[in-house]
């Protein structure tokens, strides 16, 4: 079994962007000190309640090689706070020689000062969330930065020995045009991030934007959403934009410098282990997934209280191995290695699925080469449509 990835969740932000489908929320600072002792508390608490869902204890004795802190926006606990986390972190786990330890920032959340205590952490990756580099879109979602926060954070990273940046941006929101999507990837080529993940924006019930646009309402700017074609001609845009910049496309939305790509999201992507903390994280072992309680009062309250925080616990079958295993790793540039499933599970479980194979192939939605297969040129921008095929 490969190294566990690490990952903690830190459900707060200073405020509720209208696109945001996440279980993050805007909370009152006096809840951070409780929320990071339970976190704390959760690591030393893993090896039972692991045993307690029927988890293998290896995912907690393996060297973890990639360390995450997501959200939310994670700054907002304050250095102090991070540190503590850190610390129990290097306490409780075993840590490989390779490592990669990210976190997400919100341009506008940070100080230099704040930037150089995150290198002493042992932080060596930010991953900033732009998603635009025009003032009015950035308003009109309710994001609180500016462009030019974005641009002063990067500058201050790289001063701060940040070799490792990733910028997010986002296609297809309210008052975006062909115009000012150029002058966001213009922007943040200038920036020249050594990554950079490109979203389209999608329409989601769990977001306010998405449930007003579903409403057909004119709310949080709906009525100023361009549509899905444009969206659409975005990301091609963003591709090619990118690759002649020498940029490649690792994953379907994610974009890297040779040797740049994230290490830590590659575990989601590959099947690898992975471990969450914090509430409404996520993790998996191999065979197994299970994750917290979302609510971060009841996370806390559960903790103190000396109960399990784990919320949903199951085994994965074979068959949802192998299906996840084709739409995990057909998000890959470099898709899936039909041998090396066989070895993993059977070649009677592999060949299947030939039948699918062959049919998108034909279909000119999937490239074969062997017995490497991959997502065509043409169809990424389709592929919800490809990987649907992959399921029950």
């Amino acid at each position: 079994m490969a190294g566990p990835g690490l990952y903690t969740q830190i459900p707060f932000c200073s405020s509720k962007c209208t696109f945001c489908n996440f279980s993050s929320r805007v909370s009152p600072s006096t809840v951070f000190d409780n929320y990071c002792a339970s976190v704390v508390k959760e690591m030393d608490c893993l090896p039972t309640n692991l045993r307690g869902a029927g988890a293998s204890d290896n995912i907690y004795t393996l060297p973890i090689d990639t360390v995450y802190f997501g959200g939310g926006t994670p700054p907002i606990l304050g250095i102090e706070r991070l540190q503590a986390i850190a610390e129990s972190i290097r306490r409780t786990f075993a840590a490989a020689a390779s490592r990669e330890f990210t976190i997400e920032v919100t341009p506008g959340s940070l100080s230099p000062d704040s930037l150089t205590a995150l290198r002493k952490l042992g932080v060596d990756r930010l991953s900033i969330g732009a998603q635009s580099f025009v003032d009015q879109e950035l308003a009109s979602v309710g994001r609180l930065h500016s462009a030019r926060d974005t641009m002063e954070l990067a500058a201050s990273a790289r001063r701060a020995s940040f070799d490792n940046i990733s910028l997010d941006l986002i296609a297809g929101l309210p008052h975006q045009t062909q115009a000012s999507w150029q002058e966001s990837l213009d922007a943040a080529e200038r920036l020249r991030p050594e990554h950079l993940s490109v979203y389209i924006f999608e329409i989601d019930e769990k977001s306010r934007l998405g449930s007003e646009l579903l409403k057909h309402g004119s709310l949080v700017h709906a009525n100023d959403v361009p549509d899905e074609a444009f969206a659409a001609d975005a990301y091609e845009v963003a591709r090619e934009f990118l690759k002649a910049r020498g940029y490649c496309q690792y994953e379907i939305s994610n974009f890297a410098l040779p040797g740049r790509e994230s290490l830590h999201n590659l575990k989601y992507w590959r099947l690898e282990p992975y471990l969450g903390l914090g509430a409404g994280a996520h993790s998996f072992d191999g065979a197994h997934r299970w994750s917290n309680t979302i609510s971060p009062s009841e996370y806390a309250a559960k903790l103190a209280l000396g109960e399990t925080p784990i919320a949903d616990f199951r085994k994965v079958s074979r068959d949802e191995l192998i299906e996840e295993f084709f739409f995990t790793g057909l998000r890959q540039a470099d898709g899936v290695d039909l041998s090396s499933a066989a070895r993993r599970w059977s070649a009677t479980d592999i060949g299947r699925w030939q039948p699918v194979i062959e049919g998108l192939a034909a279909r000119g939605l999937l490239e074969r080469c062997g017995n490497s297969v991959r997502l065509a040129d043409s169809a990424y921008i389709i592929s919800n449509e490809v990987f649907q095929e992959f399921l029950p």
